[in-house]
């Protein structure tokens, strides 16, 4: 059994896709409406695993993101931490470094889903 995707509800699918694809620099597989009031949002390698994002205009359904967390690993802590810092995405705890080979910081995206940046060394 492969891991497949994550979905994730969002309020705005223009600050979730800025967020994703041009900060965290996630690809977009696949995007298509569903309808008139919805969009989905594939992001990651085409045969990877992805994090779907789904916009409906007519339901706000909240991201439910509490105890949710989601990772992504970086080659520098440093350049990910100015990157956020130039975004105006505020750091809410970190760096960390819990062992000498990793080290973490943690943002919030668009709808309060946290995200743990991590470099391994």
């Amino acid at each position: 059994m492969n891991f497949c995707w994550i979905t994730l509800n969002v309020s705005d699918m223009e600050k979730s896709l800025k967020f994703y694809h041009e900060i965290i620099g996630l690809k977009i597989a696949e995007q298509f409406k569903v309808g008139e009031e919805s969009e989905i949002v594939m992001l990651g390698e085409k045969d990877g695993t992805k994090v779907e994002l789904i916009y409906n205009k007519k339901q706000n359904i909240p991201a439910r993101a509490e105890k949710l967390s989601i990772g992504f690993e970086v080659p520098s802590l440093d350049e990910a931490m100015s990157l956020m810092k130039n975004n105006d995405i505020s750091i809410k705890r970190g760096p960390i470094s819990p062992v000498p080979s990793i080290k973490f910081f943690f943002v919030d995206d668009p709808d309060g889903i946290e995200v743990q940046i991590v470099q391994n060394n």
